[in-house]
């Protein structure tokens, strides 16, 4: 592929959890920036081409486990044993010719795109992705979050196994109380919209193309990675993300040689009545350098939201139907 892409991707979260911390609440910043990482938006991504039947090495899958005589677990497997299940290899640690891992490692579509860093039974291997995605920052003032206290149905049975051992003399209200069922919180944004900036350079695999063991990154992956960045977070519909919509999309393809800013900085968003607007205010900047463009596209939500722009040249599309507006 002989272009660099950059571009930005919008996430919208209406009572949802995009990207939660380790206490249950959205991240945010340590001055209180609510903001999700590239991980957030890189794993439905690889969940859907997953489903879709392409190997993904960086996701977690099970296995069973009778390691222990008399437990059966069910665990996650390792790297090295994800490697070997998506590839049929008996055992990693006899595999000694590096070629052939690397070869492999970019048969996979994550890897493909986001890199890899590879240390597993004495082979160290780092490959920078094509693709590089920035952390998403919320753009709209008005988030705050919201708890609530979900009733589980079942009894919590271990607190009233350690009150029993603890005492000999309960009694029935304390029974009663471990009885109980035990209660539980969800913990959401009233309204966020995240916006990742993101920019993909082919000749990030140029030495990797030398040594033989891929064919760069192409065009098919380029528009594989395009159809399911705009659609993978509509398509995951876990309980805390059921909330969370792609929303917008920016793809500017320029020469090879031209070098453009974070444009995620350059987008305003603004709540409004019946729509909300989504301002483009790096209008200027790309039409200043619009002989080394190649093709522009934005991707929006017509149902509710509009797009403020004046880049020249750019084509605008229905993010769901994909149709040209």
């Amino acid at each position: 592929m002989d272009k660099r892409i950059y571009g930005v991707l919008g996430i919208s979260s209406i009572m949802g959890n995009w990207n939660a911390d380790f206490t249950g609440y959205p991240k945010t910043t340590s001055d209180g920036i609510v903001f999700g990482s590239d991980k957030a938006l890189k794993y439905p991504m690889k969940k859907m081409w997953e489903n879709n039947g392409e190997k993904v090495l960086y996701i977690k899958s099970m296995r069973i486990s009778n390691e222990k005589k008399g437990e059966i677990q069910v665990v996650p497997r390792n790297l090295k044993e994800r490697y070997e299940y998506i590839f049929n290899t008996e055992n990693l640690k006899y595999c000694k010719d590096t070629k052939e891992i690397l070869t492999n490692l970019f048969k996979t579509i994550d890897v493909k795109n986001f890199g890899a860093t590879f240390a597993e039974e004495g082979k160290n291997i780092s490959i920078t992705g094509a693709v590089q995605i920035g952390q998403g920052f919320n753009k709209y003032i008005g988030t705050y979050s919201e708890t609530q206290q979900i009733l589980s149905p079942f009894r919590d049975d271990s607190k009233a196994q350690k009150e029993a051992k603890k005492k000999k003399n309960e009694n029935w209200e304390e029974e009663e109380d471990a009885k109980n069922s035990t209660l539980g919180n969800k913990i959401v944004s009233n309204e966020a919209h995240y916006f990742y900036p993101f920019t993909i350079n082919p000749l990030a695999y140029k030495e990797f193309v030398e040594l033989g063991v891929t064919d760069g990154y192409t065009e098919e992956d380029y528009k594989k990675f395009k159809k399911t960045s705009l659609v993978s977070a509509t398509s995951f519909a876990t309980n805390s993300k059921i909330g969370c919509e792609n929303e917008f999309g920016l793809f500017v393809e320029t020469d090879e040689d031209l070098y453009l800013p974070n444009l995620s900085e350059y987008i305003s968003f603004n709540k409004g009545e019946s729509k909300n607007t989504i301002e483009l205010n790096c209008s200027d900047l790309i039409n200043s350098v619009v002989d080394k463009v190649k093709a522009i596209e934005i991707y929006y939500n017509p149902y509710t939201t509009e797009i403020k722009s004046d880049i020249k040249g750019a084509k605008i599309y229905n993010i769901f139907t994909q149709e040209e507006v």
